[in-house]
């Protein structure tokens, strides 16, 4: 089956996510809704991970495939540019395809994946264009706090702690090797910004909001390192901790170099 690797942005906001669910808008509902218009034909669309109802995303990969019809012969499909064109006249304002590219036959979004990087954006003050977007934290924070706590989270650890239990996947392990991890502060603008090879159900927005306990000065340092050792801390509620969508974005998936060229009949 001819395959294509997509990138692509979306504002989040007015989605139940990304994966597609019955009943609900998704963004990987529309993004199939428009293939299957265009190619007149049923496609097979993957994304590199699930983004929470709410949660936007700057560079979501997804890769396409065509499936043929039976019985019908090969046929020249759109050139990538002709692909980007026509999905996006077919997808909402709100969801934008950045670049189609050919794939190996092989290639798959998620699997093929070596990491993700999550950038989540907390504002210090009120603001009146950017409520979508940002977690609007009215507390003094000490981001210093903030920042050494989050280097703690670089390496493998148990974040039994900071996830939610996902029905969909009961057995999933709760190690996650972590490449990096920090806080960047811009004016009023504080930034988190993590990439690991996975992250679990809800784990990024508990650790935001964990990080911003330690910032308030509600949590300590050693309480916070006792999480990340998958232990509670007693009178804690992580999950009442959960920050909110609308300041985390999906920022980057990170492959292989050639993970997705598309390979050449003999070489």
């Amino acid at each position: 089956m001819p395959t294509w690797k997509l990138i692509l942005e979306y504002d989040g906001a007015k989605y139940s996510g990304w994966q597609e669910q019955k009943n609900a808008r998704t963004v990987q509902g529309q993004l199939r809704k428009a293939a299957e218009d265009f190619f007149a034909s049923a496609v097979d669309i993957q994304g590199s991970g699930r983004t929470d109802a709410g949660v936007h995303a700057r560079a979501q990969v997804a890769h396409l495939r065509v499936q043929p019809k039976p019985g019908s012969k090969r046929r020249n499909f759109p050139s990538p540019d002709q692909i980007l064109r026509a999905l996006n006249d077919r997808l909402p304002a709100d969801v934008s395809i950045l670049d189609v590219a050919e794939a190996d036959a092989r290639f798959h979004a998620r699997h093929d994946a070596l990491s993700r990087t999550y950038v989540y954006q907390i504002s210090t003050r009120r603001s009146a264009f950017a409520k979508k977007y940002v977690w609007w934290v009215r507390e003094p924070l000490d981001t210093a706090a903030m920042s050494r706590a989050a280097r703690t989270l670089i390496g493998r650890h148990n974040f039994v702690a900071f996830r939610a239990p996902d029905p969909s996947r009961p057995d999933e392990s709760t190690i996650v090797e972590i490449e990096d991890a920090g806080i960047e502060v811009d004016g009023d603008m504080i930034f988190f910004h993590i990439t690991g090879s996975h992250f679990l159900w809800r784990m990024v927005r508990r650790l935001v909001g964990v990080l911003v306990k330690v910032g308030a000065g509600d949590l300590t340092l050693a309480a916070f390192a006792q999480l990340l050792e998958g232990r509670t801390v007693p009178a804690f509620d992580v999950a009442a901790s959960t920050a909110p969508a609308s300041g985390l974005f999906l920022e980057k998936v990170t492959y292989a170099r050639d993970a997705a060229i598309r390979k050449i009949p003999g070489t």
